[in-house]
């Protein structure tokens, strides 16, 4: 009787995990699975059906094991798919709750951070940086928040193999004892010189600004507000469900699997893990006022301009252009080891697209935007 009941059980668990796990479909011209759920609307069906041409072409030029995808207008999901494989040793789909290192990706969703709490009165981007961060060494020049934010600050970025640390970091501060002694590149404001170590140090700033630790203040003031329920620092020690495995090609293109590192050093910089929906769910919280107040989104998504007048497209955590449709496009790529990522927000037809691959240096930004030509057609 006792073997009977455990049968029932056993049967009645598969037959609801079959009805809650997403449809599986094998592409035709690879061997490598696809799982998603697509708009059940008329509107955007050959769209997706283009799309999806787009990211197997992409895969079978590149060698890039998985890749997912979602595509949102106006804060409702019209498609995500994963594409290949998580993890290819075991044969593992990319899904729908794959998560991928995000890379630079992360820079947007640190600032999040920073106008919340500059809409709190914590927090002031023309303050310098050791009013929050009194143990961060005075320069040449003195620099602010807003120049740190925008990529002119001074600050340098990666040097050698330093983006291959495998060294656990225990906190924010120590973490800032890799760059904090070297003089600045130049006086800020002068030039634009692309820094994720400036992040890094934005995180102290948001500790100090804030007196919480950086990752549970993104918790409690980002993730969780935004329902983005499998965004998470990449720890490597921790076991994190649905994590894909990471991968690099080397020169005869055959794929490898990519080199330990430990992201630890640079959370706001680098080393947050997503998935495409999350990433929609965020992107599509900065179309209108509501999660940030107006005037914020404004300072995040405008311009800064160097002393001599010359702008850098690139504003407080976010690339931004005017397209040739004469649409606000605010954006971010991201490349890690093991890991490629692109956010792509249109301010002014409401779609977002994100995309995240699990190779080193695979083209998911071009990938990206020609997903997003598709979708507005």
């Amino acid at each position: 009787m006792q073997n009977f009941k455990r049968k029932i059980l056993c049967a009645l668990t598969l037959t609801v995990a079959m009805f809650a796990a997403p449809t599986l479909v094998w592409a035709q011209d690879r061997a490598a699975p696809t799982v998603g759920i697509a708009s059940t609307s008329d509107e955007y069906g050959q769209a997706i059906e283009d799309a999806r041409v787009i990211v197997r072409e992409v895969m079978a030029e590149s060698g890039i094991p998985g890749i997912s995808v979602a595509v949102a207008f106006h804060g409702s999901v019209v498609w995500s798919e994963g594409f290949g494989f998580a993890d290819l040793e075991h044969s593992v789909p990319v899904t729908t709750l794959t998560k991928f290192r995000v890379g630079s990706v992360s820079k947007p969703i640190t600032a999040a951070a920073l106008g919340l709490l500059m809409e709190a009165g914590k927090l002031d981007l023309d303050a310098l940086v050791q009013d929050y961060v009194p143990g961060f060494p005075e320069k040449r020049w003195p620099v602010t928040v807003r120049q740190v934010a925008g990529h002119v600050g001074g600050i340098r970025h990666y040097r050698g193999n330093e983006n291959l640390s495998g060294r656990r970091y225990s906190s924010v501060t120590e973490g800032l004892d890799i760059f904090k002694s070297d003089p600045l590149l130049f006086e800020p404001g002068t030039q634009y010189s692309y820094s994720s170590y400036g992040w890094n140090l934005l995180s102290a700033v948001v500790e100090g600004a804030s007196g919480r630790g950086f990752l549970s203040l993104m918790r409690d003031s980002v993730f969780e507000p935004l329902e983005m329920r499998h965004s998470l620092a990449g720890y490597t020690d921790s076991i994190i469900s649905h994590r894909t495995s990471f991968s690099e090609r080397n020169g005869e293109r055959t794929v490898l699997n990519a080199p330990y590192v430990d992201n630890s050093y640079k959370w706001a910089g680098g080393g947050f893990l997503s998935t495409p929906e999350d990433l929609i769910r965020f992107g599509s919280a900065h179309l209108e006022p509501g999660f940030l107040e107006a005037k914020t989104l404004e300072t995040f998504f405008t311009s800064q301009r160097l002393r001599d007048g010359e702008t850098t497209d690139y504003g407080i955590g976010w690339r931004t252009v005017t397209n040739e449709d004469e649409h606000h496009i605010v954006s971010h790529g991201g490349g890690s080891v093991g890991g490629t990522a692109m956010l792509i927000v249109n301010r002014d037809s409401g779609l977002v697209v994100a995309a995240v691959g699990n190779l080193s240096g695979g083209p998911i930004a071009g990938m990206a935007r020609r997903i997003v030509i598709v979708f507005s057609r």
